[in-house]
């Protein structure tokens, strides 16, 4: 059953240490997660330059196995997981027949025929059911030979992320973390913790996400703190998170898409896959791009002093005290590394072009706005 705000949240294996460094509590997602430790701003500004080191067990594991799991997997999914080797990941996301976000995931394949797909938080029993019905969909007259089942209570996940988290993971571990390429993993030990370890993450920075057994998750977590030491390694909260991903491009599912966008106008076409074969979406996708979305995710910057929050609407440059708003801001964040006043709004295609002008309702008052190119930061090459 899925969780709803009356339920209490639920913990991870490391809630202890959270309370125990300091951190400021809140629910997210049906957890008890840390916003932030010793600030946003400063959390962030860790990562940027040295390194940040996350809780994120919150997160949903789904597995797939069987004979016939990638081809599951290929309808269901809008990137290609049959270019995945063993020991790579992809990002890709379930889309509903209109085309539109079920959930945003990161897919890995285990083995020829096992993938482990790690989805957002509040998601995991609707993905659960909907890929349970895609399943019974697409079987045919004959059972599909796959299953998909939830296992997150098996693992625990913790990001390092930052320029130095290959200094501070290596000496933890025997596997040689620079023959690991961004998108692919390897299993190994961190400290006397059995490991998955992936570089993939939500920041923009080089880092690793490391997928531990619960019991260990405290002793891998004590363990690369330790090793920090000297590097400028903190813990980070939900907030450094959302900031970091902000200032990298990085949509959020359930503010900057969801089944109500489609993954064209979020600008996440780039991850569909046309030449695979039918998928679920694929011809409304296909439709939209022949013609055009209608409206798009533009990043913006304001040029007036405020910062636009999600749900600002969103008006024409020209616009009078009568028209109705274009659009609406779905993130926005004065960010604590460019200190810039930063978003993201659907606005119409016509409109979501580099340097168009926008006006944004920031508490009663019109305040002028400049759609630049997304993502707002990349990390030094």
């Amino acid at each position: 059953m899925a969780w709803t705000p009356a339920d209490t949240p639920r913990k991870t294996p490391l809630y202890a240490r959270h309370v125990a460094l300091g951190a400021r509590m809140v629910p997210f997602g049906g957890w008890e997660m840390p916003l932030q430790y010793a600030g946003i701003a400063a959390e962030h500004e860790a990562v940027r330059t040295a390194a940040g080191l996350f809780d994120v067990s919150h997160m949903g594991e789904l597995e797939l196995a069987g004979t016939d799991a990638l081809a599951a997997l290929q309808r269901f999914t809008a990137n290609d997981p049959g270019r995945l080797e063993v020991g790579q990941a992809q990002y890709s996301a379930l889309t509903t027949p209109e085309g539109t976000v079920v959930d945003d995931l990161l897919v890995y394949r285990l083995a020829p025929d096992h993938f482990l797909l790690v989805v957002n938080a509040a998601n995991v029993d609707t993905d659960l059911r909907w890929m349970r019905d895609a399943l019974r969909a697409g079987s045919g007259s004959e059972p599909a030979d796959a299953v998909v089942i939830d296992t997150s209570a098996r693992y625990a996940l913790i990001a390092l992320q930052g320029p130095r988290a290959e200094a501070i993971l290596q000496p933890l571990t025997g596997v040689e973390l620079q023959t690991i390429p961004a998108f692919a993993f390897a299993t190994g030990e961190v400290g006397n913790a059995r490991a998955t370890i992936a570089r993939t993450g939500y920041t923009g920075e080089d880092g690793f996400e490391l997928l531990v057994p619960p019991a260990a998750a405290e002793a891998a977590w004590n363990s690369v703190l330790a090793a920090g030491e000297g590097h400028g390694l903190v813990p980070a909260g939900l907030g450094a998170r959302d900031t970091l991903r902000l200032e990298a491009g990085m949509r959020l599912h359930g503010q900057d898409m969801d089944r109500t966008t489609t993954l064209l106008e979020a600008g996440l076409g780039w991850l569909v896959n046309w030449e695979k074969g039918p998928f679920i979406g694929r011809d409304a996708l296909a439709a939209e791009r022949e013609a055009g979305p209608a409206r798009r995710l533009a990043g913006f910057e304001m040029i007036d002093r405020g910062i636009a929050r999600h749900g600002c609407d969103v008006y024409a440059i020209d616009a009078g005290a009568a028209d109705a708003a274009i659009g609406q801001v779905t993130s926005g964040t004065l960010t604590p590394h460019l200190r810039k006043a930063i978003g993201m709004a659907y606005v119409p295609a016509a409109v979501a072009k580099r340097d168009t002008e926008l006006l944004i309702d920031v508490r009663g008052t019109r305040l002028r706005a400049r759609v630049v190119r997304m993502p707002f930061y990349r990390r030094p090459q």
